[in-house]
């Protein structure tokens, strides 16, 4: 393909891609396929001679869609959401043309550097501390990682080496594997799972601890816990503290984890995955009561923000505790300026890395903080429209508070009334939600994902759980 063709089919792909999302509300947000559906659609093997464009254009109804779940439906309300905006496609555009892997400075300076000072704008957006910018003229800074789990396992790896090298000189008679299997680390029963697996991937013990009635993590419980395993010979080392959890949204009480952590020198990292991107508005900026106190934090523009995945954007107080973790340095990755610029390479798991920070810079220009903050008030104005009209409604219960864009809601009764209810709602495939389980307690969980979603559709999604209870009630009769 050169040039000529390659304009045609970019041209074609943008109208079809605009035309999808204006239109995705009128798409069945979930597939009807079965396993194996996409295997009797397409050719065994690859064509030995080229396709043309068109050919490529004509399947995508046929093959692809059929299979697609729309989280950018308004009618979408599993999990959380997932960011998409029209400047951070054409950016991924961008990135794609310039095709750059960016681990070191001079392998393209442009994407170290304007990764470095896109985490400082989205870092004051949000109200962090100075001591988290590189702006402070200190070692501190942001990086763009792949995911939260990413973050969570970078931070635990920064954690224990930093647990290491003070334990060490502490104890200059312990080899490192001794020290290894004395640090344990702490987090929420209402955590992610990917804080348990980072403790996997990283090799050391995590403990959960329970949280409170409010489903928040509190000092007091850390501290008993710490002071446990200090009278048991063990290394506390690390915590993870959850600001809108994905059960339910609930916030942990950075305000009292971060000066225990800080106490007995625990690393206090904070995971805002999806809450995260509330804190550019500052009335939900209460919720990071705290932060000061931590030593890493990050968030997911991907989610919330209108960043197309992956975006996850992570603040260190002292990158070189990971950087020295994840030195290696041969001789065909040095350059000249080592030294005067991150090499982010030394920051994440993986060498390679995309420019993903042109999303960054594309999105907050062209939507500017204000049209931000618009959006994330929208959804949460649409979450309390959602449990207004599931309080009007005497057969239904809220689970929990209802916290930023998530309402938690259940039909009253036993947990197998509400099981059924959402097999229900998910097998008519009008509206998609998912449900979660706390204290052995079963319910739904209505995330606003879309930024296409308007009252209306709010009202559509209400009426579809409405008329699903009518119909499974009616049975039960």
């Amino acid at each position: 393909m050169q040039a000529p063709q390659f304009k045609d089919f970019a041209k074609e792909m943008v109208d079809y891609i605009a035309n999808y999302l204006e239109n995705i509300r009128d798409r069945r947000v979930l597939p009807e396929v079965q396993p194996g559906y996409l295997k009797p659609l397409i050719p065994s093997e690859a064509p030995e001679k080229p396709e043309s464009w068109e050919a490529v254009m004509a399947d995508i109804e046929r093959v692809i869609m059929p299979g697609v779940t729309h989280w950018h439906s308004p009618k979408f309300h599993a999990y959380f959401p997932t960011a998409n905006s029209y400047p951070a496609i054409v950016a991924d555009m961008l990135s794609g043309a310039i095709a750059c892997i960016g681990f070191t400075w001079i392998a393209s300076p442009a994407c170290t550097e304007l990764e470095v000072e896109m985490l400082n704008w989205l870092g004051k957006m949000l109200g962090l501390p100075e001591e988290f910018l590189a702006s402070s003229g200190g070692q501190a800074g942001g990086v763009i990682q792949g995911t939260a789990s990413e973050a969570t396992l970078v931070a635990l790896l920064g954690a224990k080496a930093k647990a290491i090298k003070r334990t060490q000189e502490e104890h200059p008679e312990w080899d490192e594997t001794y020290i290894i299997s004395r640090l344990v680390g702490y987090t929420s029963n209402q955590s992610h799972s990917s804080v348990e697996r980072a403790g996997l991937l990283g090799g050391v013990k995590l403990r959960s601890l329970k949280a409170d009635s409010n489903l928040q993590l509190r000092g007091e419980t850390l501290e008993e816990a710490i002071k446990q395993d200090l009278a048991d010979g063990l290394i506390p080392f690390y915590a993870v503290c959850t600001l809108g959890t994905t059960n339910t949204c609930a916030f942990d009480r950075l305000d009292e984890l971060g000066p225990v952590g800080n106490k007995y020198n625990v690393w206090i990292h904070v995971d805002a995955a999806y809450a995260g991107s509330a804190f550019v508005c500052p009335e939900y900026r209460h919720l990071m009561k705290g932060i000061e106190t931590a030593d890493s934090f990050n968030f997911n523009p991907h989610k919330w923000m209108l960043v197309n995945f992956d975006c996850s954007a992570m603040w260190l107080k002292e990158p070189y505790w990971i950087v020295n973790a994840f030195n290696v340095d041969p001789l065909y990755l040095k350059h000249d300026m080592q030294g005067s610029a991150p090499d982010y390479r030394h920051w994440q798991i993986p060498l390679g890395r995309r420019f993903r920070a042109l999303k960054l810079w594309f999105v907050l220009r062209l939507y500017g903080v204000e049209n931000i903050q618009a959006h994330i008030r929208r959804h949460c104005a649409f979450a309390k429209q959602f449990e207004a009209l599931c309080v009007a409604d005497s057969r239904f219960e809220i689970f929990s508070t209802v916290q930023m864009g998530l309402v938690c809601f259940r039909l009253k009764g036993n947990n197998e009334i509400s099981e059924a209810l959402l097999k229900k709602i998910n097998g008519r495939g009008k509206i998609h939600m998912v449900p979660s389980k706390v204290n052995d307690v079963y319910f739904l969980r209505m995330a606003v994902c879309s930024r296409f979603t308007e009252a209306s559709d709010i009202e559509y999604s209400w009426n579809e759980v409405s008329a699903v209870a009518d119909e499974l009630l009616a049975e039960k009769k």
